[in-house]
C-alpha cells in the first residue's frame, strides 16, 4: 500500500483540469499506454502566458494526480516560469510522492517542456531507440535523469524512469550510465547481438511486472483486482478479487485486460486462466 498524502489523493479522486483545451496551442503526448503510463497535455497560450491547461492521462493514482497538479500549477505563468517547474516541485505541490511513483512527475515536467519547445517551433527529438525495451525508455532519458535528479542506484533509475522494471537485461546499461566514467563519455552504441530465449524466471519477472504496471491500476479504479497465483510455461493462473469477481463481464477482463497485455509485453502466446 503507497503512503498517499491527502493533497495527492484530492487530486486523484477530484482531478482538476481534465479533457482537452478548445483551439489549443500546442498539443503534446509523453509516455505509451503500452507500457502503463501515458499523458496528453494541451495548452492555451497568449501574450507569453499559459492561460489555460488541461490533461488527458492513463496510468495510475499518482499519475492522475501528478497531471492535476500540473495543470493547476502552470495556468497563469509566463512560460519562463512554466519552463522552470521541475518534477520535484510537482512532487513538492502533492505534499509528496512515493520513491516509486516519481515517474509520475517527470512524465508531467517532460510533457510541459515538450509542449512549450512545440509552441516556441523548436525541434523535438523522435525517441525509437530504446535501452529498455520493456517499458520503452531511451538512453538519453536515463541519462538525463541520472544526471538532473543525481541517481545513485538502479533502484533510483526504475522509480524515476520506470526502466529496468521489468525483465532485467537493461540493468547492466544502466549501472555503466551510473558510473562517472560512463556519464562524461558520449553514448556508446552497443554492437547488435542477438538475443538469448527468454528464461522462465525472466518471463516470471516480466509477468509480475506487467501486472503491476498495466493490470492492477486499471482494475483498482473501478474497485476489483487480481490476483496473480502460478505460471506454468505459457499458462498464467488468476484469482478475480473486489468488483471483477462474480462480474458479468469477468471473461472479457481476463482476455481483453490481462491476456491482451501479457501477450503484448511478455509473449503472444500466453493463455490466461481464471482460478475460483
Amino acid at each position: 500500500m503507497w503512503d498517499y498524502s491527502e493533497k495527492l489523493l484530492d487530486h486523484f479522486y477530484n482531478p482538476r483540469n481534465m479533457g482537452e483545451v478548445e483551439e489549443p496551442d500546442s498539443v503534446v503526448q509523453v509516455g505509451n499506454i503500452a507500457c502503463g503510463d501515458a499523458l496528453r497535455l494541451s495548452l492555451k497560450i497568449r501574450d507569453g502566458h499559459v492561460v489555460d491547461a488541461k490533461f488527458k492521462t492513463f496510468g495510475c493514482g499518482s499519475a492522475i494526480a501528478a497531471a492535476s497538479a500540473l495543470t493547476e500549477m502552470v495556468k497563469g505563468k509566463t512560460l519562463e516560469e512554466a519552463i522552470r517547474i521541475s518534477n520535484e516541485d510537482i512532487a513538492e505541490y502533492l505534499d509528496g510522492l512515493p520513491a516509486e511513483k516519481m515517474h509520475c512527475s517527470v512524465m508531467g515536467q517532460e510533457a510541459l517542456q515538450k509542449a512549450i519547445a512545440l509552441y516556441r517551433g523548436e525541434k523535438i527529438s523522435m525517441e525509437e531507440d530504446y535501452l529498455c525495451e520493456c517499458f520503452q525508455v531511451t538512453e538519453e532519458k536515463i541519462r538525463s535523469a541520472i544526471l538532473n535528479q543525481k541517481l545513485t542506484t538502479l533502484e533510483q533509475v526504475t522509480h524515476y524512469t520506470k526502466a529496468g522494471g521489468g525483465c532485467g537485461r537493461c540493468h547492466d546499461r544502466i549501472l555503466e550510465l551510473l558510473s562517472n566514467k560512463s556519464m562524461s563519455a558520449p553514448a556508446s552504441v552497443a554492437p547488435d547481438v542477438p538475443r538469448s530465449p527468454m528464461t522462465n524466471l525472466e518471463r516470471i519477472r516480466l509477468i509480475q511486472a506487467t501486472f503491476e504496471r498495466d493490470v492492477a491500476p486499471f482494475l483498482a479504479t473501478h474497485g476489483g483486482s487480481a490476483e496473480l497465483v502460478d505460471v506454468e510455461g505459457t499458462k498464467v493462473y488468476v484469482r478475480l478479487a473486489g468488483a471483477c469477481k462474480g462480474c458479468p463481464h469477468h471473461t472479457t477482463t481476463i482476455s481483453d485486460l490481462i491476456q491482451m497485455k501479457l501477450r503484448e509485453h511478455v509473449d503472444p502466446h500466453i493463455e490466461v486462466k481464471e482460478e475460483d
